[in-house]
């Protein structure tokens, strides 16, 4: 009779997708229930189309509080992505909707040799409020340039998506920035000064 018991009281729980006295098998996925969504508008990016596209999956995939879509419209996204003949620069975030972020994709980092999904992934990185990190390592996306060009990793880390995860927590911007800094990416060993 009590192993007919203990055995009805293992089975219940079963069959109602729960457990009785025993931890969770799987931790959470993520740290909230609610999504960020941010759109952006790339009908100015001409050439990098391909390079956003594939920027945005691996953010999309490795990111949970968070997502990235197309505007509906050019003028309701909260962030542009542009095509630019000077030096990669972006609004750094974290950008939340409404906002108006500004992504340009420099073509000179290209003419030196720099991976176009690489170059993208990262100025989609400062949206989303990682800063430069130049002295990491190729596996770090934030790393930028200071690989070299034969680094083409185009996808966050686990430490990069869980500080975009953190920024973009349900109920993290109680206080949004009111200015935006505009980060701007030399992809060489060259120094630059922004006269703005």
């Amino acid at each position: 009779m009590i192993k007919r018991i203990v055995a009805l009281a293992a089975l219940v729980p079963a069959m109602l997708g729960t457990t009785v006295g025993a931890a969770a098998a799987h931790p959470a996925a993520h740290a909230t229930t609610s999504v960020v969504t941010l759109t952006y508008d790339a009908s100015g990016a001409g050439q990098w189309a391909g390079a956003i596209k594939q920027a945005v999956q691996n953010w999309n995939d490795s990111v949970h509080n968070v997502r990235l879509e197309p505007a509906s419209s050019p003028g309701s996204a909260d962030y542009v992505y542009e095509a630019t003949s000077g030096w990669p620069q972006t609004t750094l975030g974290p950008i939340f909707p409404g906002g108006n972020g500004d992504v340009q994709l420099g073509q000179q980092a290209v003419d030196e040799g720099y991976d176009t999904t690489r170059i993208t992934a990262h100025e989609t990185g400062h949206i989303l409020g990682l800063p430069d990190d130049y002295s990491g390592p190729c596996s770090e996306l934030m790393s930028g340039h200071g690989p070299g060009t034969s680094c083409t990793n185009a996808k966050p880390n686990a430490a990069e998506a869980a500080q975009v995860d953190k920024n973009y927590a349900v109920g993290t911007p109680a206080v949004r920035p009111q200015h935006h800094q505009v980060v701007i990416d030399i992809w060489s060993g060259r120094t630059h000064t922004d006269p703005r």
